[in-house]
């Protein structure tokens, strides 16, 4: 049997306090938990598309995300909603998560004001900053992802296929995705924009 809360090497691991704010008694195997947060993704996805506004600005504020965040995983975690206040093996040191987050967003609403990049390239840069900020305890890839297709969806584009599979687990697809994001890292995202189309 696998410990519940195995994750990837290169995914973000829960520190203990994290982990005792787990909501639901049942479960007790990595498949249960990946169940429970799957129906919440689902459930949480379609509250964000079910709102009125299609403007790309009512998304792009901390409050939103914060809400999305509550909504993808507010039904398995205690801290769902909730910006992080501890180290990670990735991201920014967790007292300059507000700061990072404002100011990402600012700058994206200019981008899409200001037509600076493409639709598909303003949400993935959106995903990929948000994934090296890592502003919650789990959930920062998944979080990031239904942002980037929430926004590109608001600039009139379809929602990204993310290598058409589960980026979940360690499997191939996971290290494309993963190679793809190092590469952003080094201001090359043209790796991440077709590995988010492909």
């Amino acid at each position: 049997m696998t410990d519940l809360f195995q994750e990837p090497e290169d995914a973000t691991s829960l520190g203990a306090e994290e982990r005792e704010q787990l909501l639901q008694s049942w479960i007790t195997h990595r498949r249960d938990l990946n169940l429970a947060e799957e129906e919440n993704i689902i459930n949480g996805a379609a509250w964000a598309r079910g709102r009125r506004s299609r403007r790309s600005a009512d998304i792009l504020t901390a409050d939103f995300a914060l809400m999305l965040h509550k909504k993808m995983f507010g039904d398995v975690w205690r801290w769902a909603g909730a910006y992080r206040t501890t180290a990670r093996n990735i991201g920014i040191d967790a007292y300059r998560i507000p700061v990072e987050v404002a100011a990402l967003f600012d700058d994206v609403r200019y981008w899409v004001e200001n037509k600076t990049y493409p639709p598909d390239d303003v949400a993935v840069r959106l995903h990929h900053r948000l994934v090296a900020i890592h502003p919650f305890p789990n959930g920062n890839g998944r979080h990031s992802r239904l942002m980037a297709d929430l926004l590109v969806e608001r600039l009139g584009g379809s929602p990204f296929s993310w290598g058409s599979g589960s980026l979940a687990g360690t499997g191939e697809l996971r290290r494309r995705y993963v190679d793809t994001l190092r590469a952003a890292d080094n201001h090359d995202v043209g790796p991440l924009l077709a590995f988010a189309r492909s």
